[in-house]
């Protein structure tokens, strides 16, 4: 049976240069492939031996990039291996499958949101209200699913992100800060019912998942064995979980410890230590 790998991407496969945390001499750094350009710049990167382990994992599993990203952000990550014959974008509400959007599963997804969320509307007045341009640089709505803000994280007040969680809470909407983006997401659009589905299709008994944030807790409980970096929202938190591997890694480096733990596992090889 195939063995089936569900990965976040930003800030823990892939990695902005302000997310990289190269913090060894010059010299020892490691060598980075660009996996992304955007408007004519680089945007994301990779170590270069991540790049070959995840060419790799792509030949011993079904790797399944896993983002929050809109498709459009999506398409223009240009990751190393063989291309994914399936994808997960908007936390979910998005199932590429050869690269084309499956409309059946975005109208399920659809469907499930009307029914058990307050609608997408009614959070973004609230946002457009209480969010101060102070601190605010752009207000973005995710493929007409989900609204993100894009902030000053030095000017944004320190319980503003905790009273917008408490007031979505019985909304039915989930909260995440994540670098410089405040996301707004409804509880039931996420990455572990689109790999479910996914897991369905391609007959895998065993699936594997990495990632950094609140909205990857649910994708990492869904899995048989998680790994999470040193950084990010889960690590802040201390979140752990049964068969979660907490890394001590942080940036880059982390991105490719991941991905080496993921491809050992893939091909049943003995794990490199016990979770912390």
């Amino acid at each position: 049976m195939p063995v089936l790998v569900a990965s976040d991407l930003d800030r823990t496969l892939i990695y902005s240069a302000a997310a990289l945390a190269l913090t060894m001499p010059d010299a020892r750094a490691p060598r980075l492939l660009c996996v992304e350009v955007h408007e004519s710049r680089p945007l994301s990167y990779m170590t270069e031996t991540a790049a070959q382990l995840l060419t790799d994992l792509g030949d011993a599993a079904v790797f399944v990039p896993t983002t929050t990203r809109t498709r459009k952000q999506y398409q223009r990550i240009n990751l190393p291996g063989p291309q994914p014959a399936y994808a997960i974008c908007a936390n979910g509400g998005h199932l590429l499958v050869d690269g084309a959007t499956d409309h059946d599963w975005h109208a399920r997804v659809l469907a499930r949101l009307a029914d058990e969320c307050a609608p997408l509307d009614e959070i973004r007045e609230h946002l457009m209200r209480t969010a101060d341009p102070v601190w605010v640089r752009k207000h973005r709505i995710a493929e007409d699913l989900f609204a993100y803000l894009v902030v000053e994280r030095e000017l944004l007040p320190e319980d503003w992100v905790k009273e917008l969680a408490a007031w979505a809470e019985p909304r039915g909407w989930t909260v995440s800060l994540q670098g410089r983006k405040i996301y707004a997401v409804p509880k039931p659009l996420t990455k572990s019912a689109a790999v479910r589905e996914v897991a369905r299709r391609t007959g895998a008994e065993l699936t594997l998942a990495a990632g950094d944030s609140l909205l990857d807790a649910d994708l990492l409980l869904a899995a048989d064995r998680g790994w999470r970096p040193g950084h990010g929202e889960l690590a802040d938190s201390q979140w752990t979980a049964p068969a979660i591997t907490a890394l001590p890694e942080r940036g880059v480096l982390a991105g490719e410890r991941i991905t080496r733990e993921l491809l050992r596992a893939a091909r049943g090889e003995t794990p490199a230590g016990p979770s912390r």
